[in-house]
């Protein structure tokens, strides 16, 4: 028997596609540079089952951001390079970089979203980059943690309020906080404030940076902070904490708490991100494939991004990374329990009434760890600093503005489009 990954996710992310019969033929080793599946095992599992079926050989390197840019910066200013295929998101592949791309239109990959091949094309009325996979984050809880949710409340419908509640009723019965957030030095708060809280109470994630309503967000998160797991300052990966019962109830990547489904299913549970005056703020995570113009092969480079989006591989790409495909498949009885459970999740989430996605951002280049810093240093000057709520963020605010500037890059969902830099009110 079969299962179908859930319909909502899918729809919200990327409508089903599927792949032309007929691929162009392969013929050169291609390096395949990414800034994504870079731990240890999944870069191995790349490498030995995604990539093992095709006609040609495949050198699949991952790497962190700033080297994987740095890289192909150079070899784009060079006018060669060794780099056939570039694997990022969606707003790595913006900027200056979107010069040195060239035009997909041409692999047939078959139909797939509108608003995703938009993204791909980067402002152009090109195909800069096509859908590799996706993502998005969730909550996740320990199944004892349920007895204790709030009157009334519905886990799949939950507001941020309701939210502290249920953290706060845990401490209380337990006797230590059960709540716990990914703050540590690797992991992905900023991504949280930027995709959900924002959104949520503000429906900006730059302009109102510094607004009425971004005070009540940041005060409402120091709320929920009382009855947070102070190790949560050094937790990177959810996973761990959560199978280790430190913590019951989490917020993180799907792909960083997937061990914890995996390894005891039964166990826990996932649903959305809370709700705010704004709507349900979610972040969906795309994930592109593109080939720099220096590609020493071109016909390889295309030739391997059809085989990425081929059924078959798109879901051993899902057993390597934890990515959700972007091709319609049929899940096999031996899919990873995760992907069961956190699909669902995403499927409430994305295709909730009051859903309000916020884009990665895009268009920083460079300056793209500078604007997750103003993020991290708000949480850390307000949550962990106990500073004046307004006056941190008009300070913030001031970095934020720059970093605009700087970077030149116009605002994205959820704030509306901007002629120039996106503004900070």
């Amino acid at each position: 028997m079969k299962r179908s990954l859930p319909t909502g996710a899918l729809t919200a992310l990327a409508t089903a596609v599927t792949l032309s019969a007929s691929l162009p033929a392969a013929a050169q080793d291609v390096l395949f540079w990414s800034t994504q599946a870079n731990p240890v095992e999944e870069a191995q599992m790349m490498r030995d089952n995604v990539l093992a079926g095709f006609e040609g050989e495949v050198d699949f390197q991952p790497s962190e951001g700033g080297p994987w840019l740095t890289r192909l910066q150079a070899e784009l200013q060079a006018g060669s390079g060794k780099i056939g295929v570039l694997g990022a998101l969606h707003g790595d592949f913006s900027g200056t970089v979107a010069d040195g791309l060239v035009d997909l239109s041409e692999v047939e990959v078959g139909e797939m979203n509108e608003n995703y091949l938009e993204l791909g094309k980067l402002g152009t009325d090109q195909q800069l980059y096509l859908p590799w996979m996706q993502a998005t984050y969730i909550m996740a809880a320990n199944k004892k943690a349920l007895e204790h949710l709030p009157e009334g409340a519905d886990i799949d419908a939950l507001s941020y309020e309701q939210l502290t509640a249920w953290a706060k009723n845990m401490a209380d019965a337990t006797g230590s906080p059960k709540f716990g957030f990914p703050a540590g030095p690797k992991g992905l708060k900023h991504r949280f404030f930027q995709g959900y809280l924002y959104p949520s109470f503000t429906n900006s994630m730059v302009t109102k940076f510094r607004s009425e309503e971004a005070v009540d967000a940041w005060t409402a998160f120091k709320d929920l902070w009382q009855y947070t797991n102070p190790g949560s300052t050094g937790y990177s990966f959810m996973q761990e904490p959560l199978l280790t019962g430190e913590v019951w109830v989490a917020f993180d990547h799907t792909s960083r708490v997937a061990d914890a489904f995996n390894e005891r299913p039964d166990d826990f549970v996932a649903f959305p991100a809370p709700a705010g005056p704004s709507g349900r703020g979610f972040m969906p995570v795309v994930v592109g494939l593109a080939v720099p113009s220096t590609a020493p092969d071109m016909d390889a480079a295309k030739s391997l991004i059809a085989y990425m989006a081929t059924p078959e591989v798109q879901l051993e790409t899902l057993r390597a990374t934890n990515f959700f495909p972007v091709v319609a498949v049929d899940l096999p009885d031996d899919v990873p329990a995760a992907v069961r459970i956190a699909g669902e999740a995403v499927s409430k989430m994305t295709s909730s009434a009051d859903a309000n996605p916020g884009l990665l951002p895009v268009g920083l280049g460079d300056f793209g760890g500078q604007f997750n810093q103003v993020y991290v240093d708000a949480f850390e000057r307000i949550v962990l600093g106990g500073e004046d709520v307004q006056a941190a963020l008009d300070d913030q605010a001031e970095t934020l503005r720059e970093v605009m500037n700087e970077a030149g890059a116009p605002c994205w969902g959820p704030d509306e489009p901007s002629e120039g830099p996106c503004p900070v009110d």
